[in-house]
């Protein structure tokens, strides 16, 4: 029966039948199924052996008598007399709840509620895990072994065998969850859970599996460097990441009022203690009854919650799926082109200020509570932008190929913008510009929305047309910033030397956060000598302190060092284009 179905599997998809082909031979699947029957096994008896005896005590959870002696231990307590306190503390230590007045039923309602628990935990470990491990392995052996370019040449589709290989790889994990899903969903129904929670729980794993199966994907055909090491570091990492969530999902309760709510939206630990209350035993409920993004309060019900976690497991596990394509097809080709880079950035500014505006608990107006995640959206903003630049900027014989045979060649201003914007081996500095527009947009929206009073008459913060232009300069000297640092990204790239990435990351590293360092080192601090920073790479921490003239200086400053560095990346494109020219001639 089982060659059959996986032969009739091959008819839909090659690679698919391949990868089962391999993997579930006899041995396999019997060493999996005795490890899901054994680890079923000890999880009940585990759980079996506080079972309530005939030495069970009276002051038990489940000891049907245990109110009534509750009220006589206040009563004995009331009167205060120590010795009547230690009798009955002796009583109660050295007598046993009878086993007729044992609720078994409740013993064994919560016994079925831990197993459920313990399954769910560990169906999330195994699957994220040890899935991120085989899959990264697998395209390990593939590329050691030269298979992966023999794949590559087949006549499947790349969707046809990443699929396969999303499908067919973790196989024996899949079934080893599977030989463990019956008793599991049991034990979920003894518990008198929800049958919409366990399946919205299903649904969510099977959406985290296919998010970070992807991006195990991407991370294996972009960490050739490693030589061996990388899926363990890939698998380490989830690990980390699903143990240090879990850790805040079962202490910390109010980060879902900024915008790092996004992030934990990636962690499966938050939507199933949403979903079983029980897990970690928090008393105050889980963070995310009180979710809300742009006002809207998706906390309230299960199916807004549920279904906004599947939305952003599905978006953001599509985008990643186009980059392994695009690796996939060409290993030398930029993890995104710089079209896509358009819509991840806009993407990310849609999910990061909906969870920035919220309605506050404190009282607090809207244009206040963003005032509070100002540092947050700026950090990822310069983390997002910096990894467009490495990412985005093409090398050396990229931008002589597109020198050579498209530079050369537009014949109109509109062509060549048109190249600088899309093309795929044009330099990267308009893509950065029209990314940073983007997120400049809603920024400025913010400022232009901020009211001057509250309904106190209260003057609050950007309170004048001087506090106003002060931030848009702030902004503007940030966006020159950026710029430069493309620049000179660009600039190193073109260079003749070997390993031109590690030089311009160590370069723009360097550039951005030795200065800072330095002056802090020397006791150099913005409110002392706010001039200084303004003309560092770091100016945002002297706009508070500074005049508008001094701010609007140090933009012109950057604008001219701006204006510097591009002129010589244009006179450095233009001769790698007539050199490349000449060089053909010279040939023919």
């Amino acid at each position: 029966m089982m060659p059959n179905l996986i032969e009739q599997i091959g008819d839909w998809n090659p690679q698919l039948f391949r990868e089962l082909k391999g993997r579930l031979k006899f041995f396999n699947v019997a060493i999996a199924v005795a490890t899901s029957l054994l680890l079923q096994v000890v999880v009940f008896l585990y759980q079996l052996r506080e079972f309530p005896d005939d030495r069970y005590s009276l002051t038990g959870t489940y000891c049907s008598s245990y109110q009534l002696y509750q009220q006589q231990q206040n009563q004995v307590f009331e009167q205060s007399d120590q010795s009547r306190i230690a009798d009955f503390n002796d009583f109660l230590s050295n007598n046993f709840c009878p086993p007729n007045q044992i609720n078994s039923q409740l013993w064994w309602r919560d016994h079925w509620e831990y197993i459920f628990l313990t399954f769910s935990v560990i169906f999330i470990f195994t699957l994220l895990v040890a899935g991120t491990y085989l899959l990264i392995n697998d395209l390990a052996k593939e590329e050691t072994r030269g298979t992966l370019n023999f794949i590559r040449l087949s006549p499947q589709s790349e969707t046809t065998i990443l699929t396969g290989k999303l499908l067919g790889v973790p196989s024996l994990i899949y079934l080893i969850i599977l030989v463990t899903l019956p008793l599991h969903l049991w034990a979920g129904l003894s518990a008198k859970i929800a049958f919409d929670h366990i399946l919205s729980y299903y649904a969510i794993l099977a959406a985290s599996c296919i998010f970070f199966y992807s991006a195990a994907l991407l991370f294996g055909l972009h960490s050739r460097w490693f030589s061996g090491f990388h899926p363990w570091l890939g698998s380490g990492a989830v690990f980390l990441f699903l143990f240090t969530t879990m850790v805040f999902a079962s202490s910390y309760n109010n980060s879902l009022n900024n915008s790092t709510a996004w992030l934990r939206l990636f962690n499966p630990w938050d939507v199933t203690n949403y979903l079983f209350p029980n897990l970690f035993h928090i008393s105050d409920g889980s963070p995310l009854t009180k979710l809300q993004f742009f006002y809207l309060p998706l906390g309230t019900s299960v199916v807004s919650v549920v279904s906004f976690h599947l939305l952003n497991f599905g978006l953001c596990s599509y985008g990643i799926f186009q980059a392994v394509k695009r690796c996939f097809l060409n290993p030398q080709a930029s993890i995104i082109s710089k079209e896509q880079s358009y819509f991840l950035v806009a993407f990310c500014q849609l999910m990061m200020w909906g969870f920035s505006v919220q309605i506050s608990l404190n009282n607090e107006r809207w244009d206040e509570r963003v005032a509070g995640n100002l540092v947050l959206l700026a950090v990822y903003n310069c983390l997002l932008i910096l990894s467009l630049i490495v990412v985005l900027s093409p090398h050396r014989q990229d931008v002589q190929d597109w020198a050579r045979y498209r530079y050369q060649g537009v014949s109109s201003r509109k062509k060549l913008w048109q190249e600088l914007i899309s093309a795929e081996k044009s330099p990267a500095l308009v893509a950065i510009a029209i990314n940073l527009t983007i997120v400049t947009i809603p920024w400025l929206v913010w400022i232009s929305l901020t009211s001057v009073f509250d309904a106190s008459d209260r003057q609050t913060w950007l309170s004048n047309d001087i506090d106003r232009f002060k931030v848009l300069l702030a902004i503007a000297l940030s966006i020159s910033l950026m710029m430069i640092c493309a620049t000179i990204a660009q600039l190193i790239l073109l260079l003749k030397t070997p390993k031109r990435s590690f030089w311009a990351i160590g370069t723009l590293s360097t550039a951005m956060f030795l200065p800072p360092m330095i002056l802090q080192f020397i006791d150099i601090a913005p409110s002392k000598y706010p001039t200084v920073w303004l003309f560092s790479t770091f100016p945002w921490a002297a706009i508070e302190y500074s005049g508008v003239t001094t701010i609007f200086m140090a933009f012109l400053a950057e604008l001219s060092v701006l204006a510097l560095l591009n002129f010589q990346l244009a006179r450095r494109v233009r001769l790698a284009g007539e050199s490349a020219t000449k060089a053909l001639l010279v040939g023919r």
